[in-house]
């Protein structure tokens, strides 16, 4: 049955960050709620980042891999949403993602720090943060031995991340635990849900279509 109820429009598609300690599964994560069989309301928001490409990550999908001098070059012009450094490299999200996204009517997915969360949250005021978990410290390790690229001097320095990043949990909106992935995806996409339908967000649209229902229950009581 048809209704005037406001579908997702540029006026109601926000961005949404995934953040949280490395091992908790973000990009996996991510990728499924990015994936062909899902819907289509989310667009990736793709990085820049100076550091070397992992084994299997491509550009332009993955990240876009720079080096200093352009990074430095576009924060100073001011085209960065957000930028951090991270294990000594420098991240950062472009202003125009936002603006592409926003222009498609999608909701802007980024995969960040907590560092960069905070930058964002600065900016846009109505982004959704979701802060993603490990299921346990031993689950984490495992993940982030399977990566292959730590040595356990690196492993040293992501625990002490995840100590920090941890304390950055009570500023979060939503929190999902990566146990289950199909389940945590299910919850960020009855999150988004959820947030789609906020009245805040659909404004005069939602109180249109309030107005003609009332409209309508008069005619028929008379």
């Amino acid at each position: 049955m048809r209704t005037d109820w406001p579908a997702l429009t540029p006026d109601t598609s926000f961005a949404v960050i995934l953040a949280g300690p490395s091992g908790a599964g973000k990009t996996t994560l991510r990728d499924r709620l990015l994936a062909p069989e899902m819907d289509e309301r989310c667009t990736f928001s793709v990085s820049l980042t100076t550091r070397p490409p992992r084994e299997g990550e491509r550009e332009g999908t993955d990240y876009r891999f720079v080096d200093r001098d352009e990074f430095t070059r576009i924060v100073d012009s001011g085209g960065m949403l957000e930028h951090a450094t991270v294990h000594g490299d420098l991240y950062g999200t472009p202003i125009a993602n936002l603006d592409r996204a926003s222009s498609a009517g999608k909701h802007l997915l980024l995969d960040i720090d907590v560092q960069g969360a905070r930058q964002v949250r600065e900016a846009v005021a109505d982004v959704i943060t979701i802060f993603v978990l490990p299921p346990s410290v031993s689950e984490m390790l495992r993940r982030l031995r399977g990566r292959g690229s730590e040595n356990e001097a690196q492993l040293g320095r992501r625990y002490e991340s995840a100590l920090a990043e941890l304390e950055a949990f009570p500023e979060f909106g939503y929190a999902v635990v990566n146990d289950d992935l199909d389940e945590a995806v299910r919850t960020v996409c009855s999150i988004m849900d959820a947030e789609e339908r906020s009245v805040a967000r659909l404004g005069s649209r939602a109180e249109a279509f309030a107005d003609r229902l009332k409209d309508e229950i008069r005619r028929q009581m008379h």
